[in-house]
């Protein structure tokens, strides 16, 4: 968490939330292809072995808030998963919880696809993303 994270209440803005749930995505699954310079190698490269061409986007986000995550001058922790896989989408689930207490502050699932960019067409799902995406599956109910 950053200190410029916070709203005039001390919380985490809801805007910086979704900041935070995209590193975790990064931090966990991989930056997509052709972005930025090699870094820590990932388990699960899921966005960084896409064909040529082709975008991980982003096509709906759902977050709810259960309380407020604070401002601290460490790191919170965020659980990601996936939650969800479909013909040519698949959805990532995130916990996120105040590094001190532990308490659980945030869940949130956000859908993503792949995107054939020179195309303008979604890329179905290969048995070979599919067969990766499910090593990665939890619990595929959004509650908190």
């Amino acid at each position: 968490m950053r200190w410029g994270d916070m709203d005039a209440y001390g919380h985490i803005n809801n805007v910086e939330v979704l900041r935070i749930l995209e590193e975790a995505r990064v931090h966990a699954f991989g930056p997509p292809a052709g972005t930025g310079l090699p870094g820590v190698e990932v388990a699960q490269p899921i966005f960084s072995d896409l064909p040529e061409n082709t975008q991980a986007l982003v096509v709906e986000h759902r977050v709810k808030y259960l309380s407020p995550l604070n401002y601290r001058n460490i790191a919170a922790v965020v659980e990601v998963w996936v939650s969800a896989i479909k013909g040519a989408s698949f959805t990532v689930a995130y916990a996120i919880f105040d590094p001190v207490t532990e308490k659980k502050c945030v869940i949130a699932e956000t859908v993503l696809a792949f995107f054939h960019e020179p195309s303008g067409t979604l890329v179905r799902l290969d048995d070979a993303k599919k067969t990766q995406l499910e090593t990665l599956q939890g619990p595929k109910n959004f509650k908190p």
